[in-house]
């Protein structure tokens, strides 16, 4: 993949875990870390672990509520 994709997946990533803070958690969470572990495979290392670390973040609220 190229970098412009990488970039497209990371921020949708981003975008979806920040619904997840608010709404359906654990399916946008989810989705973000599938989107961040996609984007590893590109040159968007950084992109793709803030996009992993924030879906997590977003999976685990539930269980604190």
């Amino acid at each position: 993949m190229n970098e412009m994709t990488g970039k497209w997946l990371g921020w949708i990533g981003i975008i979806l875990a920040i619904i997840g803070f608010f709404y359906a958690p654990v399916w946008m969470g989810g989705s973000a870390v599938i989107l961040g572990l996609i984007c590893l495979a590109t040159p968007k290392k950084g992109l793709a672990w803030w996009t992993i670390i924030l879906g997590v973040i977003a999976c685990i609220i539930p269980f604190f509520r």
